[in-house]
């Protein structure tokens, strides 16, 4: 069973976070007719957004810091090398032929750049966020055509040879680009602050995220709409071969758009990185949190434990992130020909297969075997820090 210190609602979000980033990787974007599938027109870019903000509320959570005191070194260290491994476990996945744009090593820098802000308050993370989403595509803009283009691909083991491209990619030009995705996390880490545990907050949560994502949506319509924005980018060349304007602006780009116009920060597209992009996909991450709280709390004992297999999943995602980054490689290298005739298929094995190891391995009473591991790296640096503390 699941700890009983564990919010079980933000397991479960987690776990629609990681089902959703398989359909992403398993399901082509487009029909068979040449439109944007529905799956992918749910699930992509939401799905990987709310997987960083729950990474920020998953930073606070697990190390409680108090608002406005300084975080001791011990925190600092601990988290710094839970991310090392988490980025050691990225660079490992990516040289692996699964066709993934694998996010741990961005993941990873955000849970870094998080030791900054612990100090903050739930109001201070939360406007913070915000801003930094609408400014940091502003800054993205005019630093891009600075450095080679991206995304590239994801950063492995071998990206340590070449340590720049590594960093803008990471930073500036890939995927994750972690100059936009620092605002996801700061937003998680706001929402740590909240007492999750209310069920007014669940209510604040699903009410403010689903504002503030359709909000978005609009003022992007309308920056496209009335004020011209689709005519002056209609006269822009696509930036992904094949894909004509009305494509991309609902199968999405590849982390970054062009630097060719400033209207291009006006989409709102799956991966476009822009100010509508970044705020709807953190209103809809927002939204979903508070309505995985509420069903959660409003179900009673016996019946939690129809949710119980994708909180379980929910609360191993490193663990079954990887796994299912090693099955689709293997696929990959087998027999994907014939997978591909049948996404769904693999999709729904994939699916199974993470719900039945995570339901199986609560059995144990253990974190996920990654999870634990990367769990006893951070003890053992914090404990080293207090050691080194105690003896300065």
């Amino acid at each position: 069973m699941l700890a009983a210190h564990r919010l079980m609602g933000v397991d479960v979000a987690r776990g629609v976070a990681l089902i959703g980033m398989m359909s992403v990787h398993v399901l082509p974007p487009l029909a068979a007719d040449g439109s944007v599938s529905w799956a992918y027109r749910i699930s992509a870019g939401r799905a990987s957004a709310l997987f960083a903000v729950l990474a920020g509320l998953s930073l606070m959570l697990a190390y409680r810091p108090r608002s406005g005191e300084t975080v001791e070194p011990g925190v600092r260290r601990g988290v710094m090398a839970r991310a090392g491994f988490i980025a050691g476990v990225g660079l490992i996945l990516g040289l692996f032929g699964s066709g993934v744009a694998v996010i741990l090593v961005h993941y990873a820098v955000l849970f870094a750049v998080g030791t900054l802000f612990m100090r903050l308050g739930a109001r201070a993370l939360l406007v913070t966020g915000l801003v930094w989403l609408v400014v940091s595509p502003v800054a993205g803009q005019l630093l891009r055509p600075l450095v080679p283009p991206g995304p590239g691909p994801s950063p492995s083991v071998i990206s340590l040879f070449n340590p720049l491209e590594l960093v803008t990619t990471v930073v500036l030009t890939g995927y994750y680009p972690v100059l936009q995705w620092t605002g996801y996390l700061l937003i998680g880490m706001g929402l740590g602050r909240l007492p999750l545990r209310r069920p007014t907050t669940g209510w604040w949560l699903l009410v403010s995220g689903t504002v503030l994502a359709v909000v978005a949506k609009v003022v992007s319509a309308v920056l496209l709409g009335p004020a011209g924005g689709l005519q002056r980018l209609a006269a822009e060349p696509s930036p992904v071969a094949g894909r004509d304007l009305s494509t991309l602006l609902q199968a999405g780009l590849y982390g970054t758009t062009p630097t060719t116009s400033w209207w291009w920060l006006a989409v709102s597209a799956p991966h476009a990185g822009t100010p509508p992009d970044l705020l709807h996909t953190a209103g809809t991450a927002v939204a979903l949190v508070g309505a995985c709280l509420l069903v959660v709390s409003a179900l009673r004992a016996r019946w939690r434990a129809v949710v119980l297999p994708v909180a379980a999943a929910g609360s191993m995602t490193l663990t079954l992130y990887t796994l299912h980054v090693v099955v689709l490689a293997a696929v990959n290298g087998a027999a994907r020909s014939s997978a591909d005739d049948s996404p769904a298929v693999l999709l729904t094995f994939n699916v199974v297969l993470a719900l039945a190891v995570a339901t199986a391995w609560q059995v144990t009473g253990r974190r996920g075997p990654l999870e634990d591991m990367a769990n006893d790296v951070s003890t053992t640096a914090r404990r080293r820090a207090h050691v080194d503390r105690g003896a300065a």
